[in-house]
């Protein structure tokens, strides 16, 4: 069975597959508290897909910080 998004699509959106999971999962535990789906169709569906074709949409994005410059700062 194929889903969709691919991964392969998703990858290119962020740095690392890591990156994904961890944005993917910080998005469905929001949609999973109660926050509203980014994409018109999300009745029905699943929080974690939903996260996945925000993602793939580009409704959901991140910044990398630095964390030296984080770090440095709070010494």
């Amino acid at each position: 069975m194929m889903c969709f998004p691919s991964i392969d699509s998703l990858v290119k959106d962020v740095d690392t597959k890591y990156t994904l999971v961890t944005l993917a999962a910080l998005r469905a535990r929001e949609l999973t508290d109660g926050m509203e789906p980014l994409i018109p169709d999300a009745e029905g569906k699943k929080p974690v897909t939903i996260a996945l074709e925000e993602i793939y949409d580009k409704k959901i994005t991140y910044e990398r910080s630095d964390r030296k410059q984080e770090t440095d700062a709070n010494v």
